[in-house]
């Protein structure tokens, strides 16, 4: 599959990222620098970095296997992360630029008490290794193994960390964000002409491809015991796994929080919005098209890289392993970034408060290190679940609902307590795992979507039971400082956005 002159497109596009790293970074950046780029990031650069960290995971290598297998409802995913993003720039990143956050667990803390930021922060960081670093790097590393015969997933996670998490201790959120850009472009060139060379197969004809494939499978709403993604998971499900992963997900608001302004930061999440719904047609219809053109693949999770196997000339192969390569290090370089400052902001500079900035960026890029090693280590396990995009999506499912929940009571729930918040979020996790333990042992067989709508709604149940039993000292109230509104053009861009999502759905429901 990948000749000579593959490998050297290869190569370069390695040191061009490189370089790019190291041009931007500056020699010695202090915490502020290597955590948030010293808060100056345009909305170009915020939005190409937010697309690029997560195309990973959750589209090259997941979406197209995903829909190999059960058709384009694995889209809803897409759709629902833009209407996430413009609500986020309208409702949330208001109260994110103007009470200069350096992680979003600080505003449980401003909100609740310090209890819920350590329990947030910690939660994050454990989902930032396990899933979004860990599962990049075995898509990473699932990559190479098909490209190189003999490579094993050990081996090849270890590579890729190692070149990732290097450059990212170095460089911080500037060379993350700034090589982000670089990789979202090749990415979207190489999408896009993979997905042309693929449709050309049936003759860039939507009547032939409807032709050859199921109705239900070009579908994007599907029956209430549709397997893959019912409706009401859709409905009730997603937009709480949406809000956790694009609002409250250190690993992506990072890139918020290090906006120049709020109109920055609001176009930054505007553009990652409309970059959004390209996967339906750049990952999401090549893997549907996969189903006709190679049938019986025995891991869907492998889909794409056979689609450039069969169909990609030379040369042309090489870009796109290369662009496979910049999904997987724009993933993880994030993950790696974002951990580092949650442990470093939320536990150790709280604890020793006399530390200096560049005290706290070395430690820094210590636990950069630090994680990069543990998520190296477990991400070949990852190959003894069912798939990539199930692992990461069932895990949110189960983990983020009662976080979603007590954050929404943070920025709109006014009555309620610290305490009443904490103990909702235990009950929250302790119903969480019940319901985990319960599904797999096959006690009850909901949706993952479904339950994670369910679980988000009976935590804000708890919230407001425990705040009514609550004792009077218990019901301390503190207020969030004031929010300036979003900008007019801001609110626009979201009515126009949400508008041609809502077409897209009605045209392929």
């Amino acid at each position: 599959m990948v000749q000579g002159i593959d490998f050297i497109v290869i190569a370069a596009y390695l040191l061009v990222t490189v370089i790019v790293g190291i041009v931007v970074a500056r020699a010695d950046p202090d915490a502020d620098e290597l955590f948030l780029a010293g808060r100056s990031l345009g909305p170009l650069a915020i939005g190409l970095s937010l697309f690029a960290s997560n195309i990973s995971s959750t589209t090259l290598i997941g979406l197209p296997g995903a829909a190999y297998s059960n058709g384009i409802a694995v889209a809803n995913y897409e759709w629902m992360a833009a209407l996430v993003l413009v609500f986020t720039a309208v409702f949330v990143l208001p109260a994110f630029i103007g009470g200069r956050l350096v992680t979003v667990p600080e505003l449980l803390e401003r909100r609740f008490d310090a209890r819920l930021r350590r329990y947030l922060s910690a939660t994050s960081i454990f989902l930032s290794l396990a899933l979004d670093t860990a599962g990049s790097l075995y898509a990473g590393a699932l990559i190479l193994s098909q490209l190189l015969p003999g490579l094993s997933l050990g081996a090849g996670c270890a590579g890729l960390a190692l070149f990732a998490g290097l450059y990212t201790a170095a460089g911080g959120l500037r060379a993350v964000v700034y090589t982000d850009v670089l990789q979202a472009t090749v990415l979207l060139v190489c999408a896009a002409v993979m997905s042309w060379v693929v449709f050309g197969q049936f003759d860039h004809s939507w009547s032939q491809l409807s032709a050859a494939v199921a109705p239900d499978r070009l579908s994007l709403i599907r029956p209430l015991d549709d397997p893959a993604l019912p409706w009401l998971g859709t409905l009730i499900g997603l937009p709480v796994l949406g809000f956790y992963y694009w609002t409250m997900n250190q690993y992506v608001a990072q890139r918020l929080l290090g906006a120049r302004d709020l109109r920055a930061a609001g176009q930054g999440a505007l553009l990652a919005a409309t970059l959004k719904l390209l996967p339906l047609f750049l990952m999401v219809m090549p893997g549907v098209m996969a189903a006709v053109l190679l049938p019986g693949l025995d891991r869907p999770d492998t889909v794409f890289v056979q689609l450039i196997a069969h169909y990609a000339p030379a040369g042309l192969a090489g870009l796109m392993v290369a662009g496979l390569i910049a999904a997987m290090m724009s993933s993880v370089d994030s993950a790696l970034n974002s951990a580092s400052t949650l442990l470093i902001s939320d536990f150790v500079q709280p604890r020793h408060p006399a530390l200096s900035p560049r005290q706290m960026a070395r430690l820094g890029r210590v636990a950069t290190l630090v994680f990069m090693l543990l998520a190296a280590l477990w991400a070949p396990q990852i190959a003894h679940f069912p798939g990539l995009f199930a692992y990461l999506q069932q895990a949110f499912a189960y983990v983020t609902p009662p976080l979603v929940a007590v954050f929404v009571l943070a920025l709109w729930g006014r009555g309620i307590g610290s305490s009443a918040a904490l103990r909702a979020l235990l009950t929250g996790h302790a119903i969480s795992a019940a319901a985990f333990v319960a599904s797999a042992a096959g006690m009850f067989a909901l949706h993952f979507t479904i339950v994670a709508g369910l679980l988000f709604a009976l935590t804000l149940l708890a919230a407001f039971a425990w705040q009514w039993q609550a004792s009077a000292h218990d019901t301390v109230v503190r207020a969030l400082p004031d929010a300036r509104r979003a900008p007019a053009s801001i609110r626009l861009g979201t009515a126009i956005i949400a508008t041609v999502v809502a077409l897209m759905v009605w045209l392929l429901r």
